[in-house]
Formats: structure tokens, C-alpha cells, sequence
């Protein structure tokens, strides 16, 4: 009968333990990976319009992977499925869609030529990158660093409206890291793109 008063005893003190350690957690809402890719292919596919289609990603170097998948824990029976969830990724704002109107427009009326002539390449960063100046005629360099500052701001923004849109600022470093995957998994081939090491590819 002891034995068993002690057993029970044990357990219950563990019981409450978990339940005390629980409710002292603070919830952390995990960056929702597989839904960003998501909405940057979609985002992104819009921007370079219908012939830009995406490569399988074995091909792609920088192909999107996909996180492991989150392992068990006592404290996990503590934590509501509600908490646990992801948050789920929006780009459907007003401030988002005007951004990606204007980004699809001013690629498919005036840089889609030059990533098709080797100037103008994707940064690691999810920029634009004029890559080789020589590929554009002296006469329409100025205009073409233009368009690639005016389209680096609307990418600045939209990194940045996206983290915001969805409650969650701290997230823009990795929704860029996501975007910056996404423009070389939609290049066409023969474009060129920044690897991580700065190096510069050939799709």
C-alpha cells in the first residue's frame, strides 16, 4: 500500500510539474517555411509572367527544402494544438498587390531584355543586380540602373509589407531569403543568378 501511495504520489507531482512548466512557456509562433514558398511562387510567377516557368527543383541549386518535421516532446502536451500551429503567409494587400502590379509591369515592358542578354541578373540577396554593363547600350544605361533601383525598392518594400501584413516584422530576413530562392527557381534558362558565395551562374 505504501508502494502504491508513492507511485501515486511520483505522478501526480509530475503532472504538475509539466502543467507548471507549461504555463510559464511562451508561445513562439514558428516561421511558416512551406506556406512562404508558397505565396513567392505565386508572387513571383505573376511578376515574370507566363513563360517563366519554374524548374523542378532537383535541378535547382537553390531549390526551396522544405524544414524536418518538428519532434515530440513532453511539453508538446501542455501546448494547445492551437498554439502549435504555423501562422499561414498573405500577400494579398493592397500595398502588396500594387508593389507586384508594378514589378510585373516593369519587367515584362522593359527588363525582361536584359536578363535575356546576360546584363542584368538575380542577387543572392533578392535584388536585381546589373551584372554586365557592357551588354547594354551606352545610350540606355542610365535608364536601366534606373529601372533596377526603382525595382529593388519595390523588392525592399515588399520583403518588408509581407512580414508586416502578416503581424509578424521580425520575419522580412526570411521571407527575403525565400523571395531570393524563388526569382532563380522561375528564371528562364539562360539567365543568370548570384550564388551564395557571390559567384555568378548560368541557369
Amino acid at each position: 500500500m505504501g508502494k502504491f501511495k508513492t507511485t501515486v504520489l511520483r505522478t501526480a507531482t509530475m503532472a504538475l510539474a509539466i502543467f507548471a512548466l507549461g504555463a510559464c512557456v511562451t508561445i513562439n509562433v514558428y516561421f511558416p517555411a512551406a506556406e512562404a514558398q508558397e505565396a513567392a511562387e505565386e508572387f513571383v510567377e505573376k511578376v515574370l509572367g507566363d513563360e517563366a516557368a519554374p524548374a523542378p527543383a532537383g535541378d535547382n541549386p537553390q531549390a526551396f527544402r522544405a524544414p524536418a518535421p518538428a519532434r515530440f516532446s513532453l511539453l508538446s502536451l501542455v501546448i494547445s494544438d492551437a498554439a502549435a500551429q504555423e501562422a499561414d503567409i498573405t500577400i494579398r494587400t493592397p500595398a502588396i498587390q500594387a508593389i507586384q502590379d508594378r514589378m510585373a509591369a516593369r519587367f515584362q515592358d522593359s527588363l525582361q531584355p536584359h536578363f535575356d542578354s546576360g546584363a542584368l541578373g538575380f542577387g543572392k540577396d533578392g535584388l536585381l543586380v546589373l551584372r554586365d554593363a557592357t551588354k547594354v547600350a551606352l545610350k540606355d544605361r542610365v535608364a536601366v540602373n534606373q529601372l533596377v533601383a526603382e525595382d529593388n525598392r519595390d523588392r525592399n518594400a515588399v520583403y518588408r509589407e509581407i512580414a508586416v501584413a502578416n503581424n509578424h516584422p521580425e520575419w522580412e530576413a526570411q521571407i527575403r531569403e525565400t523571395f531570393a530562392r524563388q526569382w532563380v527557381a522561375s528564371a528562364r534558362a539562360g539567365w543568370w543568378y548570384q550564388a551564395a558565395d557571390g559567384s555568378w551562374k548560368q541557369k
